[in-house]
């Protein structure tokens, strides 16, 4: 029997915790069955999101490699030359110089036995006497006339024909005497000299040879080889590099390990439209000979500043309707397109004159998916190319 049929009943401690346990069962049950979903999902988005992000090969443009290490053709010429004709028609009476000797400045080089000369000089001598006399003549006879007309004795008629003759006689022998001059003056080129201190490098006259003033060939050929000039054409891409006083380095094959220092003194200041090359002149210094006038040489320009731009890859090209472009990856990553202006194509390699800066990232072998503000990621420094690759 209850002993207390009036005491509460206690509540079922046992159902209250086996429902506890059912709903923690099935909490655990749901997070067991969505967590490895939701790390899944994720996964997946990752996966998704490192897909789309490329990853490129960078390169940086590198300074462009001057062009005057490769020496250019040069010509070798004396520094005066000059060719040395007749002005006296006659036969060669004597030379005294040959080819290779050493002239100074009026040095006799030949002589020219002149007979017709000298008789038109015996006879504008003569002509000079006649008109001498013939003058005197005159002279007093207009002194004479003058004096009649004081008393009129004679017309004035007659008296300015007398005067007028006596001037034209003044007139005749200053003509005569003037032709005497100039016939003078041209017996003095019987005697050829030298015009200038250099080295007879040519003699193309014996003895006896008949000689034509003026229409002749040349007789000596004079030259100065101290200094010398020198003549290169510079490519007109270079052209810019070039100022006077710049130093040169010149070589000649038949001299092999003798270098000689050049300086260029002026250029033609103007590009040559059949060639597109600036012609320079330099001069060099030959005080004991050893290059000679005439010959090839190589000249290399030892203090030339390219003023070029960079050189990238040409694998890092992009041709695109907006013309040429290379792709730029920005510091935040971001793809930036950038129009470039091409100059010389050496194969392997390009030189971008504008649209480059030396700390770029360029990427190589860029995809044709490639698009400004596309965020992509830089492969590892092993795996990135050279800008000569």
């Amino acid at each position: 029997m209850n002993p207390n049929p009036n005491a509460p009943t206690p509540p079922p401690v046992r159902l209250a915790r086996i429902v506890e346990i059912i709903v923690v069962l099935i909490i655990i049950g749901l997070i067991l069955g969505f967590l490895p979903r939701w790390i899944h999902r994720r996964d997946l988005q990752k996966e998704m999101h490192a897909d789309a992000v490329i990853t490129v090969d960078v390169i940086s443009p590198v300074a462009s490699q001057s062009d005057f290490g490769t020496p250019l053709p040069a010509e070798v010429e004396a520094f005066i030359q000059a060719s040395i004709h007749a002005r006296a028609s006659g036969y060669l009476k004597k030379w005294y110089v040959d080819i290779g000797e050493t002239v100074t400045n009026g040095q006799l080089l030949a002589e020219i036995d002149t007979p017709e000369l000298d008789q038109q000089i015996a006879q504008a001598r003569a002509q000079l006497d006649q008109s001498n006399a013939a003058l005197k003549l005159a002279k007093t006879t207009s002194d004479r006339w003058t004096n009649l007309l004081q008393t009129a004795s004679v017309s004035e008629q007659e008296t300015a024909e007398k005067t007028g003759d006596y001037a034209l006689k003044k007139a005749d022998v200053e003509a005569v005497r003037a032709n005497l001059q100039r016939l003078e003056d041209l017996k003095k080129f019987d005697r050829i000299t030298a015009p200038f201190d250099g080295t007879v490098t040519l003699r193309n006259t014996d003895i006896g040879q008949l000689i034509a003033a003026d229409s002749g060939p040349e007789l000596f050929r004079v030259a100065q080889t101290n200094p010398l000039r020198i003549y290169v054409r510079v490519p007109q891409p270079l052209v810019h590099a070039i100022a006077p006083g710049q130093k040169a380095e010149m070589t000649f094959q038949e001299l092999p390990g003798r270098i000689f220092e050049a300086t260029v003194t002026r250029t033609a200041g103007a590009v040559d439209p059949s060639s597109r090359t600036l012609q320079v002149e330099l001069q060099v210094p030959n005080p004991h000979g050893e290059i000679l006038a005439g010959s090839y040489a190589q000249v290399r320009f030892t203090q030339a500043t390219d003023t070029h731009g960079l050189t990238v890859s040409d694998n890092a090209l992009i041709f695109r309707a907006q013309g040429m472009q290379v792709a730029v990856v920005g510091t935040d990553n971001k793809v930036q397109l950038h129009s470039i202006t091409l100059g010389r194509d050496s194969g392997s390699t390009v030189e971008v004159l504008a649209g480059l800066k030396a700390d770029d990232r360029v990427i190589v072998n860029p995809p044709d998916s490639i698009a400004d503000g596309m965020t992509v990621q830089i492969a590892p420094p092993a795996e990135t190319n050279s800008a000569a690759q």
